[in-house]
């Protein structure tokens, strides 16, 4: 029956397929990397949802390579980051819109360009910890957080510097924060109602006066500047070229008696040269017109 068969007519042979040419990579290794065709993916309008699995399955696939490969890791990881970052970014994963908030307008653009964030940027690219370095940078920002917010968001949330008043010293201008440190973004020009300082170490006391000063309305409307005495007192530079001596503590007793004696004599009203009040059991005025340099005593305002 063999023979039979071999004899008998036989049906035509299949075609063999044509065994592929060798190539010097190795066949287990897998095919590279072709970002055009992750392009062409991921242009279709894919879910939400499947673009973030693809995302995690990716981030495990990358952690899974580098424990494989050790060092050679980084090199894949590179590659891949850059290629599934711009695929992302043709799904609308890119920053489209920059929000800034608890900064004022002036110091708002300031923040923006220190970010250097740009339009169309990738989102998952995005490294935030470096953004937030930047950003508190800036003068203006005494502390940053930074959150993306898919599918096209950058949200800066700062605290910003509470500024306080305008210092001059050595020979400068620039505007201080509570806390005595120079803005150096901000134009003094634009900050004419607050209070000026002057001197050396005035922006480091200045927050421990005002508030003393503020609670003396009629003083305070006479104010033209805080001048810093040799490092542990204050003088009150008045708007009509006269001077308040302030202890070196005790400043707001000082303040007090000067409002009784204010009520009782109109001494702010009188134009003296200087008001001394550092000594609590007397106030002693020098009258501008005066060409004697001796004080004179002034009615106590006990």
């Amino acid at each position: 029956m063999a023979a039979a068969l071999r004899g008998g007519s036989r049906s035509p042979a299949k075609p063999r397929a044509r065994k592929p040419a060798q190539t010097s990579r190795n066949p287990k290794s897998p095919p590279p990397y072709v970002p055009g065709k992750l392009g062409a993916v991921t242009a279709v309008d894919l879910p939400r949802h499947f673009t973030l699995s693809i995302v995690g399955g990716v981030i495990v696939l990358t952690l899974v390579v580098a424990l494989a490969t050790g060092h050679r890791a980084q090199k894949i990881a590179e590659s891949l980051g850059v290629g599934l970052d711009n695929g992302l970014a043709h799904m609308g994963l890119k920053v489209d819109k920059l929000t800034v908030q608890g900064a004022n307008a002036a110091a708002q653009a300031d923040i923006v360009n220190a970010s250097g964030l740009y339009k169309n940027e990738p989102l998952m690219g995005l490294d935030l910890g470096q953004v937030r370095h930047n950003v508190e940078q800036v003068g203006w920002v005494k502390s940053a957080k930074v959150v993306r917010l898919f599918p096209d968001t950058v949200v800066i949330a700062v605290t910003q510097r509470q500024i306080l008043a305008v210092w001059q010293h050595a020979g400068r201008t620039v505007v201080v924060d509570n806390d005595g440190a120079v803005i150096p973004e901000a134009d003094p020009g634009r900050f004419a109602d607050l209070p000026l300082i002057v001197g050396e170490g005035a922006n480091d006391a200045v927050g421990a006066i005002l508030p003393v000063v503020r609670a003396h309305p009629n003083v305070m409307q006479r104010l033209e500047a805080l001048v810093r005495v040799d490092g542990r007192r204050w003088d009150l530079r008045t708007r009509d070229g006269g001077i308040i001596q302030l202890p070196a503590v005790g400043e707001d007793s000082a303040l007090i008696q000067l409002d009784q004696l204010d009520q009782k004599s109109r001494i702010l009203e009188l134009g003296f040269e200087r008001i001394d009040l550092r000594d609590p059991e007397l106030v002693a005025v020098r009258p501008r017109e005066g060409s004697s340099p001796a004080e004179s005593p002034a009615a106590s305002g006990a």
